[in-house]
C-alpha cells in the first residue's frame, strides 16, 4: 500500500517496460481485449522477477535486474525500500520451493509412473511475484470496464494470495461465472496454459477474471507466476494423445507463449527478439 500510494510520476520511475519488471500503470494491461473495447483493467501493478545481474542480462529472455524502490526515485524511507526488497525476494523463493514440491503431484494427475516427469522443464523455471491494486471503480460488463478481463494464466501454476475483498470470479465449463470467496490463511491455485497444453486440454487453465461490486473497496492481492524455463518446448505428453485424440495444440516454448501474450495485453511492453545481453 505504501508502493502504490506513492505519486504517479514515482511510480512511473520505478518501472522497465523491457523487462517487464516493476511498475505498471492503471489500464496499461488489457486482459481480454475482446470485451474490453474502450479501456483496460482498473488496475495497477508491479513486476518482480528473476534476479539477475546487468552482466549476465539478456532482454530477449526477459532475464535481468528487477526495479527496486530507492530513496533516490521516491519517498519511501532507506527502511521501507530495505524491507520491501527483503520480503519480495525471500516471498518469490518460498513460493518457487512451493511450486516446485507440487510438480510430482502434476505427474501423478496425468498417471505417468515418472514422479520426475516434469523436473527437466524447470531446472531454472521463470518466477514472477506480482503485486496488484484494483481501484474501487465498479466493474461494468456491459460497458467492456473490468477490474480485470477474462483471461488464463501463461505458465503453469498460479498461487494467488487476496485480501479479504471480493470480485474474483472463475468461469465453469457452461460458460457460466461462479465468486471464489477469499479464504483467510490459503491460496487460490490456478492450472495455467503449459499444463493444459501438455495434457492435450485434459486439464484446463482456469479462466478467471475480477468485477469490483457496486459497493466496492480497493482490492489487493499478490498472483505468484510460476513457468517452466524460458527455452522449455511445452507439447503434448505422449501419455496425453493418440491417434484418436491427437494433439490440439502446436509444439510452443514457454518463452515465447510468454512473449506472445505480453504482446498482446501490455501497452507498454517494448521487446526485441534480438538479443542485447552484456555477454
Amino acid at each position: 500500500q505504501v508502493l502504490f500510494s506513492l505519486p504517479i510520476d514515482q511510480k512511473i520511475s520505478l518501472s522497465d517496460s523491457t523487462l517487464q519488471r516493476g511498475y505498471t500503470r492503471f489500464e496499461e494491461e488489457t486482459l481480454d481485449p475482446i470485451n474490453q473495447q474502450c479501456r483496460g483493467d482498473t488496475k495497477e501493478g508491479y513486476y518482480i522477477g528473476n534476479e539477475v545481474d546487468v552482466k549476465n542480462m539478456d532482454t530477449a529472455k526477459l532475464r535481468g535486474p528487477n526495479v527496486w524502490p530507492s530513496t533516490e526515485k521516491c519517498n519511501m524511507t532507506d527502511e521501507e525500500c530495505n524491507q520491501f526488497r527483503k520480503i519480495m525476494e525471500e516471498y518469490r523463493l518460498e513460493a518457487t520451493k512451493v511450486c516446485m514440491n507440487l510438480l510430482p503431484y502434476f505427474a501423478m494427475a496425468v498417471e505417468s509412473d515418472d514422479r520426475q516427469l516434469f523436473d527437466d522443464f524447470f531446472k531454472d523455471p521463470s518466477t514472477f511475484v506480482r503485486l496488484l491494486h484494483y481501484s474501487s471503480e465498479p466493474s461494468s460488463p456491459e460497458e467492456g470496464i473490468f477490474a480485470c478481463g477474462a483471461h488464463s494464466d501463461y505458465g503453469m501454476i498460479t498461487l494467488l494470495l487476496t485480501d479479504g475483498n471480493p470480485g474474483l470470479q472463475v468461469r465453469l465449463n457452461n460458460e457460466n461465472w461462479i465468486d471464489i470467496p477469499p479464504r483467510k490463511g490459503a491460496f487460490v491455485v490456478n492450472i495455467g496454459d503449459m499444463f493444459e497444453r501438455w495434457t492435450n486440454g485434459k486439464f484446463r487453465s482456469t479462466v478467471h477474471r475480477v468485477l469490483t461490486p457496486r459497493v466496492g473497496n480497493e482490492r489487493y492481492s499478490v498472483p505468484f507466476f510460476f513457468e517452466p524455463d524460458f527455452d522449455a518446448l511445452v507439447k503434448c505428453l505422449d501419455v496425453c494423445c493418440s491417434e484418436d485424440n491427437p494433439p490440439k495444440f502446436p509444439p510452443v516454448t514457454a518463452g515465447q507463449h510468454l512473449l506472445n501474450m505480453y504482446g498482446k495485453t501490455h501497452a507498454d511492453f517494448c521487446h526485441s527478439a534480438e538479443d542485447k545481453s552484456t555477454n
